[in-house]
């Protein structure tokens, strides 16, 4: 039976799941990719503030297509995550509470996640117009000249995903 959490994610909430957990999250969530997240560091390196903020925030790594009539986007499918394993340890390390992808993370994003007591969720690939039933509304927050690769919020109604990687370090993928 899957977890009904809303968003934002309390620690309370964090330290409750565990690795292999089915969870179906309510609320708001951030979004972004490779070229956001790449920008989003590029201002950390020169100390300067970043456009949203990520404090408490859970990051779904997605780049929508575009929406069909009734419909807040298009299908909205998980992107691999090690691709942002680069810059993921700043964000969770400025308070971001968790990420949503596909697949394995580095050893320097597990580090990250334990000892800022986050957690990662993997979202189904090929699930993705699945997936888009369950965002309700999406809002462009910056880098709109990104496209699919803009920073969105979306409000979520039972987006379902699995803890992969738990606050405590465990890990669906070396299982």
């Amino acid at each position: 039976m899957a977890k009904r959490i809303t968003l934002p994610l309390s620690d309370g909430d964090i330290r409750e799941l565990r690795a292999g957990d089915s969870v179906l999250l309510t609320g708001t969530l951030i979004t972004g990719r490779d070229a956001a997240h790449k920008r989003l560091y590029e201002l950390l390196e020169k100390g300067e503030p970043l456009p949203v903020d990520v404090r408490g925030e859970i990051i779904y790594y997605v780049g929508p297509a575009p929406a069909k009539p009734g419909y807040a986007v298009g299908p909205a499918g998980p992107t691999s995550s090690y691709r942002m394993d680069k810059f993921t340890p700043a964000l969770l390390d400025l308070g971001m509470k968790g990420m949503i992808g596909k697949g394995a993370r580095s050893q320097a994003v597990i580090d990250a996640i334990v000892r800022n007591r986050a957690v990662y969720f993997a979202a189904i690939g090929g699930a993705a117009a699945l997936i888009a039933k369950s965002i309700k509304k999406e809002e462009i927050l910056c880098y709109e000249d990104l496209g699919t690769e803009a920073v969105r919020r979306y409000t979520v109604e039972d987006f379902p995903c699995i803890v992969a990687i738990d606050c405590e370090g465990n890990n669906v993928y070396e299982r």
